[in-house]
């Protein structure tokens, strides 16, 4: 009677605290040869720790990590490498000036006579490319490559050891939906080809597409496992929150009123002045969602700056109600009607050190009531936190907490509770779920859909196209500082607006 093979990659009762906060409670995970097997949970449930140990960044308190059945010590990633363990990471490890081939053989480099053979390494590259269809020049310069081909170069290192378990952290998180397709074929090759895929996503679309095997992660434990066949998206979504959660939105066809935000010919310097806009032409109307498609760095950033005070404009117009509102200051904007969550909520939009109270007053403080004759006014500043804080469910919902305790979902809910609630005509939402869970996403886009609905106009920048396709009743992409299409969201072609975002045309 034969003996069952080993698992590629196994962990056993892994346990690991970070301070008082427990990230990983007696995990145990397994993975096979040749299989991608996701690996799903909100923000903080721990799959990032648990990726972290396999790849040696962390060591476990207790438990331990097996390769082909065997107990390995992983001190550091060199010692993952050395075991056949590769990771990409969510944020890319490259270094941009060096090309293609340099950063894959980068630590390895080929030699000849003692020098290192460059002509070599690109050889090696290309074949390597060839091989698992991630076709990229080896001569390029990484920080001249669009973000879906620095991500093949982050694989190609990988493969370039000959690992045999890759990790892969939120790889689709910044991509094109054609990029995305891509890369998903690249995950099935390469298992097909005997690697063992680990996918950390929240994108329960590709989980489904992609993965043999489903691991879900809350609160730092392994909370059930599943494979495609005999689950679904809502089914994983219960799982990752431990409720049940409203994935599809169900909301009325949008009922435009007049034009509130009008953007003429805009031009806008980015940070090293360079023009990042060049010449937008944009309207939003009353009652109507305008998303904003595009990739990453064209412009979207710059864009939400100009309209909310936080950016200069060079030339061109952005009107509110015919009122012209380029080259006033943030708070001349925000008393004009303009709410912003913005892309950094950290940064720009609460102070961590200050109260649950404080912040939902940040842009009005100085106005009745919360401020009479330049006196504060604390019992209306609580009032008013606390009608929010029950509004929004913000939790816990102590409203003398400092922000800075709270998780990423209720801060997110700080911020929209303070941006929804002083009576604005247009709110502009950049990222508004980033970095949260799938239950506080669900959240947001409901209140998106109701302020939408009593006659509010929302601008809504967002790098995840679903939601943008999700929420905005007419989709506007950005492509290199200029909008190359709008149109209705009804029956709009997923694939086209994906063509539009990576080139400017539909080619």
């Amino acid at each position: 009677m034969s003996v069952a093979a080993p698992p590629a990659l196994e962990v056993l009762g892994v346990t690991k605290r970070f301070g008082d906060v427990l990230a990983n409670e007696d995990v145990d995970f397994r993975v096979e040869r040749g299989r991608v097997h996701a690996l799903l949970g909100e923000n903080g449930a721990g799959k990032s720790t648990l990726v972290n140990i396999i790849f040696g960044l962390y060591r476990a308190d207790s438990g331990e990590v097996r390769r082909n059945g065997e107990v390995v010590h992983l001190n550091g990633p060199r010692d993952a490498i050395d075991s056949r363990i590769g990771m990409v990471h969510q944020h890319f490890q490259l270094v941009p000036v060096l090309t293609v081939a340099e950063n894959v053989v980068l630590g390895n480099e080929p030699t000849r006579r003692g020098v290192v053979d460059l002509d070599e390494a690109a050889s090696v590259v290309r074949a390597l490319a060839e091989r698992f269809g991630l076709e990229i020049d080896p001569w390029a310069r990484v920080e001249d490559l669009p973000i879906g081909l620095q991500q093949r170069v982050e694989i190609l290192r990988a493969l370039f050891r000959e690992v045999d378990i890759l990790i892969l952290d939120e790889p689709t998180a910044v991509l094109t939906p054609q990029e995305t397709t891509h890369l998903l074929g690249v995950l099935r090759g390469l298992a097909d080809t005997g690697v063992a895929v680990v996918f950390i996503t929240h994108k329960l679309r590709e989980v489904m597409a992609v993965a043999d095997d489903i691991t879900v992660m809350r609160r730092g434990k392994v909370v059930g496992s599943a494979v495609p066949a005999e689950t679904d998206e809502a089914s994983l979504a219960s799982m990752m929150v431990g409720r049940s959660v409203e994935l599809s939105l169900e909301r009325t066809p949008a009922s435009p009123g007049d034009k509130v935000l009008t953007i003429v010919d805009l031009v806008v310097n980015d940070d090293r002045r360079s023009q990042s806009l060049n010449g937008i032409n944009l309207d939003v109307r009353a009652g109507e969602v305008v998303g904003v498609a595009g990739v990453e760095g064209n412009g979207q950033r710059e864009l939400v700056e100009a309209i909310t005070g936080l950016r200069g404009v060079v030339s061109g117009s952005i009107t509110l109600e015919g009122v012209e509102i380029a080259g006033m200051s943030p708070r001349q904007i925000s008393t004009m009607g303009v709410s912003h969550i913005p892309e950094d909520r950290e940064k720009f939009g609460l102070i961590g050190a200050h109260t649950v109270a404080d912040n939902m007053v940040l842009n009005r403080y100085h106005q009745p009531p919360y401020s009479r004759h330049g006196i504060r006014s604390p019992g209306a500043v609580e009032d008013n936190a606390e009608r929010l804080v029950a509004e929004f469910d913000v939790r816990p919902s102590n409203i003398g907490a400092m922000v800075a305790t709270l998780s990423g979902g209720n801060k997110q809910k700080v911020v929209a509770a303070r941006e929804f609630s002083h009576e604005a005509k247009v709110m502009v939402a950049a990222q508004p779920t980033r970095g949260i869970d799938i239950g506080n996403i669900e959240f947001i886009h409901r209140r998106l859909i109701e302020y939408r609905d009593a006659g509010m106009a929302i601008l809504l920048v967002s790098a995840e196209l679903d939601e943008v396709l999700g929420l905005a009743d007419r989709v506007a992409v950005i492509y290199g500082g200029q909008i190359v299409a709008i149109e209705s969201a009804d029956g709009i072609d997923r694939d086209r607006v994906g063509r539009l975002m990576l080139s400017g045309t539909d080619n």
